[in-house]
C-alpha cells in the first residue's frame, strides 16, 4: 500500500491525471453513460493497480469519475471490483 500512495505523488502521475480530466472533459464518464452530466474529481484505473502495475500510466486504462461513481467501482472492505467496476473493465477490453 505504501508504494501504491507513494505512485500518487509521482510528477508523472500528477501529469498523467490532469490530462486524463482533460481528455474527458473534467466531466464523469459513468455518469455521461447515462446523460447525467457531473463534474470528475478522481481518474481511476478501470483494471487495478494493484493488479496491473503495467497499465498504471496507460491512457486506454484510466476514466475520470466522480466521487461518488468512484466509491461504486470498489468494495472498499476488500478494495475489489464491484460489478459496475468489472462492467468497465468489460468495455475498455472491447474497444482494444
Amino acid at each position: 500500500m505504501k508504494q501504491v500512495n507513494k505512485f500518487y505523488k509521482d510528477p508523472k502521475w500528477i501529469a498523467k491525471r490532469s490530462r486524463i480530466l482533460k481528455r474527458d472533459e473534467y466531466r464523469c464518464k459513468e455518469c455521461l453513460r447515462y446523460g447525467r452530466s457531473v463534474a470528475a474529481a478522481t481518474v481511476h484505473h478501470v483494471i487495478p493497480l494493484d493488479q496491473r502495475p503495467d497499465l498504471k500510466l496507460n491512457s486506454d486504462n484510466l476514466i475520470s469519475l466522480c466521487n461518488k461513481c468512484h466509491d461504486k467501482m470498489h468494495d472498499r472492505t476488500n478494495n475489489q471490483l464491484t460489478k459496475s467496476g468489472e462492467d468497465w473493465v468489460v468495455r475498455i477490453n472491447r474497444h482494444k
